[in-house]
């Protein structure tokens, strides 16, 4: 809904996120399941820009230091100009950079305009990625990694393979030398447990989509997005 972004986002602030990744809508999120293509489909029904965006983070960033990254498909930032979209980035403030369909190897000119403007690229592991990749995409991420923990697409499930994601992460452990965060498929806490064993961090964004979905108001989608991301913290922290 119109003017929803900078309350949410202070909103999950205040209940404890350490990042916050925020979404660029994109007509065709390829690694997005069918929550995010709704909630993307509706953002630019709504008139959602890559501009817009940027105009949120500014106003969030003047009362928050939290990190900002921002989580976009590389045709808007293309249509904008890589290197006057890194710039307009720094100057909102955003932190980071993730673009699903922009490999390492072809991501070179914006992580020149990245480095230049102080943005951290975030590039993602997969499951199916040998460990000679590993390697690479550890060394083209700036900060930390993105594994996915399934083959497939976002979306909120009610359980995780323990085996199978246990075994995928001791292995990237092995062959990566900085630090990982985990997406894709958790949305409850024994998720976000599970993920902190073997991760430095945890993902959650459809779940958190679907908690705000039937809201009325910005106000509304404000409050169920930060009782919802409380609910997933362990009430010892971490």
């Amino acid at each position: 809904m119109r003017g929803a972004t900078v309350p949410v986002l202070h909103a999950v602030a205040n209940a404890g996120a350490d990042i916050i990744e925020l979404g660029i809508p994109f007509s065709d999120p390829i690694a997005d399941g069918t929550t995010i293509q709704h909630s993307s489909h509706v953002a630019l029904k709504n008139g959602a820009t890559v501009s817009g965006v940027l105009s949120a983070v500014k106003e969030f960033r003047r009362s928050s230091e939290i990190p900002v990254v921002l989580m976009g498909y590389v045709n808007p930032i293309l249509r904008f100009g890589i290197e006057q979209f890194a710039q307009k980035a720094r100057e909102a403030g955003v932190d980071g950079l993730i673009v699903p369909d922009l490999p390492p190897e072809e991501a070179g000119e914006l992580m020149q305009a990245s480095k230049e403007n102080g943005l951290s690229n975030v590039f993602m592991i997969a499951p199916t990625t040998g460990d000679e990749r590993v390697r690479l995409i550890d060394e083209a991420s700036t900060d930390f990694s993105y594994c996915v923990s399934l083959t497939g697409v976002t979306g909120a499930r009610t359980s995780l393979d323990n085996g199978t994601l246990d075994a995928f992460l001791a292995r990237v452990r092995a062959a990566a030398k900085k630090p990982i965060v985990v997406g894709f498929g958790i949305s409850t806490r024994e998720h976000v447990q599970q993920v902190w064993r073997m991760a430095d961090g945890a993902v959650v964004g459809s779940a958190l989509i679907n908690r705000m979905a039937d809201a009325k108001t910005p106000e509304d989608a404000a409050r169920n997005a930060g009782a919802f991301l409380t609910s997933l913290r362990p009430a010892n922290g971490r």
